[in-house]
């Protein structure tokens, strides 16, 4: 059994320290008032009979308070209860120092295993999660009312990024890059004029983005297609230069060759320094920029010629990957990308179908890109076509006073997630139940990112001069407040959920795949789009639903609702709840049948979703993956490929990853033993979500949720 302590360590169960801590307050009492050996016994016995895998430090103690009292032992059980309100008070005048020590002894796995993107160990990152500590302190004590920390802690919903919702910053965005490489930008106080040539756009770009991320917690997207300028200029300027040089010596032909020579030689050296600078950068939270590159190619943009040029090379330099520090290729965690399917590139003989093919090829070594069908992001959105911000979630429609759309420079303010497990267990059954506490959980979770709003309200551009005053959301005065920008659905509130699939078992007793759990899960997630669309139109605020693709918190649900609640079979016995709608991935389903049930839920799912289906040995399924690419562009909005075979990220070994001596994964070819480089076939759990790589031991089953 392993107890969980406050700052949510796991150690082993020790029977010896509850006969320790009732001997201490046996002292403090008269002899007829003390607990007998026997007395003592009978409590360990009841706590170990309970059978529980996982029991938190605090139940350990009810019980002990319980078992006092009914043993008569009254004077005892004051003492004792005395003895844990004293300390819960110490506990609650400083609740950080166990958990800054632990970041530091390095033992404090909770947080430092919490985002993979982060190395723990470095200092610059040790001393953001500091911090991320000390805010998440006093989110909880002081800033959030308290019926919202309770909730939180208890698994109703979960409050996303604590840890930086002492300062007031948001969430996502998307990038206005277009405005900052035409109009110039100002970085630390310098100014940074209009590029005018591509390889300054790329450089001037990556700046952009490591300051932008050094001014928000979340992910941010950059649309590639603002680049395309930035090449046909220094196409127009070799072009020049190059008929000045030699127009007495060659001919307009071979001017125009060496002409694409020299820009050639540009396009390569400008992704190139997109790539390494994105992946060499560090944000002042001790990481690489949460950035993805939007891949698209509008039919009526005047650089698509330029545009297809530049996907292509970036598709090609992340298919050969980085060299690390062995000198060995490997994938690079950032930029994500996206790849937007059109008819032009649908694979049904459109001219850029060439590009699409080497996204597939792309896809099947490295992972990325994921898919967006245009088709049907225009008939969900408006007939628009944009970019998620930073990964997957989705802003809704919004026009400015001359009534165009606009999506670049806009953002999220925040996110909430219900657990609707939960909600599943509680209603026991009874249908009825399960609306009537959907219903108060989701108004707590209304009143959660109400929390988040309030937060920025009052906000100056000052605080973030790149977001606010310089281009990356909007060009305000000094001193000006941003609260304009966070009303009238200009940027969005989320409302996330987990387990759609398990909520059906729960109060259908079948899986959401069925006819009748179908028909239950569709209401459902109806029933939250309501919610949000009605929080919309009463407040004004761009409250929107989003399939958060949280894996961890997948996890925590499940753990805490298996603590309360016990073993539930095919609901917390998995150890895990199922993201969002997705089918559970034990469930026997062709790829094309997952995605087009899932393809319901996406529509609804409005403010972000994305689903997935698992190619077994892709790098020799091309002509799969083509299919399903096919597949995406008609019938799903947005989704990317998984993996069932083993697969090496940094030697490129497609075969059995082994199990070595000291029970580590290692990959046989090159001796790797990093699981976040690597692909492991499910052996343990049958776990595999989002981007997950499934780590098992043979003496210990454990999954990890490592996310590249």
């Amino acid at each position: 059994m392993k107890v969980i302590k406050r700052d949510g360590r796991a150690v082993d169960y020790d029977r010896q320290k509850i006969v320790i801590a009732i001997e201490k307050a046996n002292k403090e009492v008269r002899k007829v008032e003390r607990a007998t050996k026997e007395d003592i016994n009978k409590i360990i016995d009841y706590i170990e009979e309970l059978g529980k895998k996982r029991i938190l430090v605090e139940d350990i103690q009810d019980i002990i308070e319980q078992k006092l009292m009914e043993f008569q032992k009254f004077e005892l059980a004051k003492k004792y209860i005395v003895y844990r309100y004293t300390r819960a008070l110490v506990r609650k005048q400083n609740t950080t120092d166990e958990s800054i020590l632990g970041l530091i002894r390095k033992t404090n796995t909770a947080v430092m295993e919490e985002n993979s993107n982060k190395n723990a160990v470095i200092a610059s990152t040790q001393r953001d999660l500091i911090a991320g500590e000390v805010s998440k302190d006093l989110t909880k004590r002081m800033l959030l009312p308290e019926k919202i920390s309770k909730a939180h802690e208890e698994g109703i919903l979960h409050f996303h990024d604590a840890d930086y919702f002492l300062q007031p910053i948001f969430n996502c965005c998307l990038v206005n890059i277009k405005d900052m490489l035409e109009n110039g930008t100002v970085m630390n106080g310098k100014l940074i004029e209009s590029p005018k040539t591509f390889q300054v756009a790329c450089t001037v770009m990556t700046q952009i983005i490591a300051s932008v991320a050094s001014g928000q917690y979340g992910g941010q997207s950059v649309d590639i297609k603002h680049l395309g300028k930035y090449l046909r200029k220094t196409y127009e300027k070799f072009k020049k230069e190059t008929e000045e040089e030699y127009k007495d010596e060659l001919s307009e032909e071979m001017i125009e060759k060496v002409t694409q020579t020299r820009l050639r030689t540009e396009l390569r050296q400008g992704v190139q320094t997109i790539q390494y600078q994105i992946n060499t950068l560090m944000t002042t939270n001790g990481q690489s920029p949460f950035v993805t590159l939007f891949l698209n190619l509008e039919k009526n943009d005047e650089y698509i010629k330029e545009n297809a040029m530049i996907i292509e090379e970036i598709l090609k330099q992340r298919y050969e990957g980085i060299k690390n520090e062995k000198g060995v290729f490997v994938t690079p965690a950032f930029p994500k990308l996206v790849y937007v399917l059109d008819e032009n590139n649908c694979l049904k003989g459109g001219k850029y179908d060439y590009l699409t093919k080497l996204a597939i090829k792309c896809s099947s070594k490295r992972m990325y890109p994921d898919y967006i069908s245009a088709k049907k992001m225009r008939e969900y959105y408006e007939g628009n076509v944009f970019s998620p911000m930073g990964c997957r979630s989705f802003l809704s429609p919004w026009k400015d006073e001359n009534g165009n759309y606009k999506f670049e420079g806009r953002f999220n303010q925040g996110v909430v997630s219900i657990n609707l497990p939960q909600v599943g267990i509680v209603a026991d059954g009874d249908e009825e139940k399960f609306w009537q506490i959907l219903d108060e959980r989701l108004e707590l979770c209304r009143e959660a990112l109400m929390c988040r709003h309030y937060s920025l309200l009052g906000t100056t551009s000052d605080v973030s001069p790149i977001h606010w005053r310089y281009g990356a959301i909007a060009r305000l005065q000094p001193g000006e407040k941003i609260d304009k920008l966070l009303k009238d659905g200009y940027s969005t509130l989320s409302l996330g959920y987990i387990g759609v699939y398990e909520t059906t078992k729960l109060v259908k007793g079948v899986s959401h795949t069925t006819k009748e759990g179908r028909e239950f899960a569709i209401k459902l997630m109806k029933h939250l789009r309501e919610a949000t669309d009605r929080w919309k139109k009463e407040s004004g605020l761009g409250f929107a639903l989003y399939g958060t693709p949280a894996e961890s918190l997948c996890y925590k649900f499940a753990r805490i609702d298996k603590e309360k609640f016990g073993s539930i079979e095919d609901v917390t016995d998995k150890g895990y709840y199922t993201n969002s709608y997705h089918v559970d991935v034990r469930e026997k389903i062709d790829a094309f049948s997952k995605l087009s049930f899932e393809s319901d839920f996406q529509k609804i799912s409005s403010g972000g979703a994305i689903s997935y289906v698992e190619i077994p040995n892709m790098s020799k399924n091309l002509t799969a993956l083509e299919e399903v690419v096919k597949f995406i562009y008609d019938n799903i909005l947005y989704a990317e490929f998984n993996t069932k075979s083993d697969y090496c990220h940094v030697c490129g070994y497609d075969g059995e990853i082994i199990i070595n001596d000291n029970n580590e994964w290692e990959c046989p070819q090159c001796g790797n033993k990093d699981h976040s480089k690597m692909n492991v076939t499910r052996r343990t759990c049958g776990y595999l979500g989002e981007n997950f790589w499934n780590v098992g031991k043979t003496k210990e089953i454990k999954a990890r949720v490592l996310h590249l």
